[in-house]
């Protein structure tokens, strides 16, 4: 995965980095509805650009506290498992890294933070690198998830052919 140019969030009093070309758009916090039953990292689902897509609170995930304030948005971002928002404290800036800031982390072995591939040192900053797809894919249940909402899309184009 390239991090050359990335889009820093922050959650918690951490930075993160994801690739610019897997985030679609940048959302303020609107409507999201809720599903009863979901794990607890799944706020619900919300429409974007007429698209069903599910809502994830990263927070929640690092931290198990819910984002909270202002400046919170929703990076909808693109994987060829689903699209899908991450509920983050705050969606900063765009930056390029060099080759010789991002250093690859042994993180990616242990289970519960594979989605962490790299880290970027800069002089004054440490940005965790996270990679979309392995994120998503290593949630506990989203796979009966992306299933469930890939039928409600396949019945409701159904109905509308």
């Amino acid at each position: 995965m390239a991090f050359d140019k990335t889009v820093i969030f922050r959650c918690g009093n951490e930075e993160y980095a994801i690739p610019v070309e897997q985030v679609v758009s940048i959302e303020k916090l609107g409507h999201i509805t809720p599903i009863p039953h979901l794990p607890n990292y799944l706020l619900g689902f919300t429409k974007i650009r007429n698209e069903l897509i599910p809502i994830i609170d990263f927070n929640r995930i690092l931290y198990d506290q819910p984002v909270n304030g202002e400046h919170c948005r929703i990076i909808v971002l693109n994987t060829d498992v689903v699209n899908y928002g991450l509920v983050v404290n705050e969606a900063k800036e765009i930056l390029n890294f060099t080759e010789s800031e991002i250093q690859e982390v042994g993180l990616v072995n242990y289970s519960k933070t594979r989605y962490f591939t790299a880290v970027a040192n800069l002089e004054n900053r440490v940005i965790t690198c996270v990679d979309p797809k392995i994120l998503v894919n290593s949630l506990d249940g989203i796979r009966e998830i992306i299933e469930y909402l890939h039928k409600m899309l396949e019945d409701e184009n159904n109905v509308n052919a």
